[in-house]
């Protein structure tokens, strides 16, 4: 597993608007494999191997994490703040956070008092952040307008291979579809295969249509993370029984198109990995929904990592369930190739 890719993934701030940076990272690593890198308006990334290969198949995962975004800065020098994303106003409260502005990533605290911990209607309006600034002119000496916002956290490994960061959701999806891109690759694979690092999933999702229509792909593989049921607070009569470390996880949904549920099993047996099943009513609530509707209908699967903590300041993912959804992934496209 090449690690040192990975790391670099998830130190970078890629909030969902401002992916630019993590999208370098990607197109600097996939140069000695990628046959072709191609880079949009909007900042989608999509490397391409076999681009003359008739028989098209999108792997998407997306780039972008949720935060905030710097809406307003008061006369004492405080910083308000909007939302990007699905966050969890009450992680915030009394945290180190990171600014990444023109002039580099700069440190603040989210203020906090005990009255403000207690209250039921939490809402982003009531997030000030102090970077020491003595008021307003002093602070746009450091931060402008726009700028994104992140949980100052840390990379750490944990006992039995598992891995906790902020915004595993969904960086390690792309060091997944790098990886088995690469993988099936050298394995010879000779469909073309058009692994999209796509841009603001946590917001819009019209990162990974605008992509979708672009390439006109046969099928999807769309990676994502998913919720585990074996943490507290969870109930796994609402997505299924999901476990950090039990691999893959498919989705029966109306979304997903069960035929290809049924061959990445086959390719799992094959490569001996094991699967888990989740369940969804409707949606995936991932790209995978944006991408099914887009030309005239793509058929899609979807390959969830097992996730604990989603959208809190320290997701854990576990590396096996990483290592297996890579082959299984580059197994599927080796196979498309038979």
């Amino acid at each position: 597993m090449n690690e040192k890719f990975l790391e670099q993934l998830l130190s970078e701030i890629s909030v969902s608007g401002y992916e630019e940076p993590i999208q370098d990272v990607v197109e600097t690593q996939m140069r000695d494999c990628a046959d072709e890198i191609r880079r949009d308006e909007m900042s989608n990334l999509i490397c391409v191997v076999n681009p003359e290969a008739k028989r098209r198949i999108m792997l998407s995962a997306h780039a972008d994490e949720i935060g905030l975004m710097i809406s307003n800065i008061t006369e004492d020098g405080r910083i308000q703040v909007i939302a990007r994303g699905g966050i969890i106003l009450a992680t915030y409260l009394g945290q180190q956070v990171q600014i990444k502005t023109a002039q580099g990533n700069i440190p603040g605290v989210v203020e906090t008092c005990r009255e403000l911990t207690k209250k039921s209607d939490l809402k982003t309006s009531d997030i000030r952040i102090d970077i020491g600034a003595e008021d307003k002119e002093e602070a746009l000496r450091y931060v402008s307008l726009g700028d994104p916002i992140v949980l100052d956290t840390k990379i750490h490994r944990m006992a039995n291979g598992r891995l906790t960061a902020r915004a595993l959701d969904d960086r390690v999806g792309v060091f997944i579809i790098m990886e088995a891109l690469r993988k099936a690759k050298a394995e010879g694979c000779k469909v073309g295969v058009y692994a999209a690092s796509t841009v603001g999933e946590e917001t819009t999702m019209s990162g990974a249509y605008w992509t979708s229509t672009r390439i006109q792909p046969d099928l999807a593989i769309v990676v994502d993370v998913t919720y585990t049921s074996d943490y507290s607070g969870t109930n796994a009569a609402d997505f299924g029984t999901v476990k950090l470390g039990g691999g893959p996880v498919l989705c029966n949904s109306p979304m997903v198109v069960k035929k290809l549920n049924e061959e990445m099993k086959a390719c799992a047996k094959k490569v001996g990995i094991e699967v888990q099943m989740e369940a969804a009513s409707r949606m995936t609530y991932t790209d995978g929904d944006k991408i099914h509707f887009s030309n005239q209908g793509v058929p899609m699967v979807l390959v969830s990592i097992p996730l604990r903590y989603m959208h809190t300041p320290a997701e854990m993912a576990d590396l096996k369930d990483v290592q297996d959804c890579i082959d299984l992934i580059a197994e599927f496209l080796v196979e498309q190739s038979r």
